[in-house]
């Protein structure tokens, strides 16, 4: 899928007035089956700009096209099926704590299913060896049948990335998926995301606190601050003197220290997005 923003930005509902826009100015194009990592400090503006691309947030200024389509310009039920064509995983997955991860993981075939299928999956999984194969990727696959309260924090994120392998989307959007993973956890989940979507021809959009993993393993690298594009360039050509820049004031979470939390608005949830929908 290709992702079009020509001087977008976007402000959440719950903003103060005045407020500026969390994303402003942004001209960002992303071509069918790239791979991009966006970075920045904290509060620069990265879940927001996810937001925008899953179409939970729409924009209120510029001009965001999916494909050539701006989405929001799509009767509501075009709109609807363009976000089956979404996967969106944020960085604390909506996982009920009382549900099997088998049923879980499947949930993100959703989007492809009536309601009926929908609702005889909850209780009888259809495909339980492609959540296990899903899982495996993801070195979870011992856990198929636990409940989803019953997991780690890890875990849980890692059960949140496996979803995507069976969603029927064509755009990933990852918002910060190494959260709560130590640096093997990290190294396997990027790979398998990345090769996931290698495979399938999905586009990749990942927003990244560790930034040596972004210049490691993406080739192209967005750098946002203050809700403002700082830099789109090849990860080869992304300096120590442009990094500092970016983290300026923020050295620890360039050192790779936790980062200091800087709330951003979240968008209200629609149900469809939830199960992008």
């Amino acid at each position: 899928m290709k992702i079009d923003l020509q001087a977008l930005g976007a402000r959440h509902p719950a903003a103060r007035a005045g407020a500026l826009p969390a994303v402003r100015g942004i001209d960002l194009q992303i071509a069918h089956g790239e791979q991009v990592a966006v970075i920045g400090p904290s509060g620069a503006g990265k879940t927001t700009l996810l937001q925008v691309m899953a179409c939970a947030l729409p924009p209120t200024e510029g001009q965001f096209t999916l494909d050539d389509r701006n989405p929001w310009a799509l009767p509501r039920a075009q709109l609807q099926r363009q976000r089956g064509q979404l996967f969106l995983a944020p960085q604390v997955p909506p996982l009920p704590p009382r549900q099997r991860v088998v049923t879980s993981v499947l949930a993100a075939r959703l989007p492809s299913m009536g309601l009926l299928g929908s609702l005889r999956s909850l209780f009888y999984p259809n495909d339980i060896p492609a959540a296990f194969d899903a899982l495996d990727h993801f070195d979870l696959a011992d856990k198929l049948f636990e409940r989803v309260d019953r997991l780690s924090g890890g875990e849980r994120q890692r059960v949140g990335l496996a979803r995507a392998l069976l969603a029927p989307a064509r755009l990933w959007l990852i918002d910060e998926p190494l959260s709560a993973l130590d640096p093997t956890r990290s190294k396997q989940a990027v790979a398998a995301l990345q090769d996931g979507a290698r495979e399938r021809g999905v586009t990749l959009v990942a927003t990244l606190h560790q930034v040596d993993v972004a210049l490691a393993h993406f080739p192209r690298i967005v750098g946002l601050r203050d809700g403002q594009l700082a830099f789109d360039l090849p990860a080869t050509e992304v300096t120590q003197e442009r990094l500092a820049r970016l983290y300026d004031q923020f050295e620890h979470e360039l050192r790779g220290e936790a980062p200091v939390v800087v709330a951003e608005p979240q968008a209200t949830p629609q149900p469809a997005v939830m199960h992008c929908r």
